[in-house]
């Protein structure tokens, strides 16, 4: 489906986004295509023609898309936002999570501790014959009997080149083991998130919504927001600032704080932007799942944002934000069954 997507790009569009789908050292490249793919494939399926980074307005700069739907035109800027983990905290490069994940482990899992991580690519050949000779030296029948009996499992600490991490075995149950196709690693390195998720959402509109100038057309800042925990509030706050009540001695009144994308300036400073329209974890798992959300501008002075079928909103009235479901489901503008992906996500090999 992605080849499928990737081919109804323009031509001159395809190279540019083809490097950042393979790109095997950056995630943010990776996911940053994708959610591209995704906004493209959703607005040739929702009926409009959508050229790729034609230059508009007076900024100087080419946004990603300008949208045509019948008479009306309007321009989309993606972005792409991960969460920042704790700076203590690692996660395995794409290359070597995959190299471990290939090797032949029939009797065990891993679960990996990244401890250091070096500032080149990490060398591997050493490490997979290490782990390999490591896990086949285990019996895991003894070491199922030893945890029984309090005994930590086994671990083996690989370092090399600035890179240090600590493995840990643990025993497949009788039943799953013999399949050396079968994924290795089963707990991966944690992180935690430290980044406030309203900060996050208030950098990324500030960053994108001043940067073409005057457009003369409705503008949508395009958010693909990663993060384990997405909470609406986050968004709420970051666009429309935050909730503060007041008391007296008649009782109180709730206001809202100018901390807010709309509400944080004067003159209409940010009206260039009509909407800001929020995915949560747009991945190719997740894209019949998660429901776009057009997070309306309360700004008078703004050009109103067109909303799609597929799309839900959310609009400021008074200091109330007012919600309206989607009409369609996303999965019809993107032309996917309801039920993406389809098939069995984990095939069981065939014992023969």
């Amino acid at each position: 489906m992605i080849n499928e997507w990737w081919s109804r790009f323009p031509d001159q569009a395809r190279p540019g986004l083809l490097s950042r789908l393979r790109d095997r050292n950056s995630d943010t490249n990776v996911y940053s295509a994708l959610w591209e793919l995704y906004l493209h494939e959703m607005l040739l399926g929702s009926g409009c023609s959508v050229e790729v980074e034609r230059q508009t307005g007076t900024g100087g700069y080419k946004p990603d898309f300008l949208v045509t739907r019948g008479n009306a035109q309007f321009v989309i800027e993606a972005i792409w936002k991960a969460q920042k983990r704790d700076a203590g905290s690692y996660s395995l490069p794409p290359q070597l999570s995959d190299a471990i994940d290939r090797l032949p482990s029939p009797n065990f899992f891993v679960s990996c501790e990244l401890h250091s991580a070096g500032t080149a690519t990490p060398p591997q050949r050493r490490l997979k014959s290490g782990l390999t000779r490591w896990l086949a030296s285990l019996d895991p029948d003894q070491v199922i009997a030893e945890y029984e009996r309090k005994v930590p499992l086994p671990s083996h600490t690989w370092q090399e080149a600035g890179w240090c991490l600590t493995f840990q075995a643990i025993p497949r149950s009788p039943g799953k083991r013999g399949n050396p196709s079968s994924r290795t690693i089963g707990v991966y390195p944690s992180a935690w998130a430290v980044e406030d998720g309203s900060e996050r959402v208030l950098h990324a509109v500030t960053h994108k919504g001043g940067k073409y100038g005057d457009l003369d057309l409705p503008f949508i800042v395009a958010l693909g927001r990663a993060a384990d925990f997405p909470e609406d509030e986050d968004i709420e706050r970051a666009l429309y600032g935050s909730t503060v009540e007041y008391a007296y001695d008649s009782g109180s009144t709730f206001t809202r704080k100018p901390d807010g994308y709309w509400s944080a300036t004067y003159d209409h400073a940010h009206s260039r932007v009509s909407g800001v329209l929020v995915v949560n974890n747009p991945a190719p798992w997740t894209w019949t799942k998660n429901t776009p959300v057009l997070w309306q501008s309360p700004d008078p002075a703004s050009l109103p944002a067109p909303i799609f079928p597929s799309w839900a909103t959310a609009q400021l009235v008074g200091i109330q934000v007012e919600r309206q479901p989607a009409i369609r489901s996303v999965h019809t503008a993107l032309g996917l069954p309801e039920r993406w992906p389809t098939g069995d996500a984990f095939p069981r090999s065939d014992p023969r």
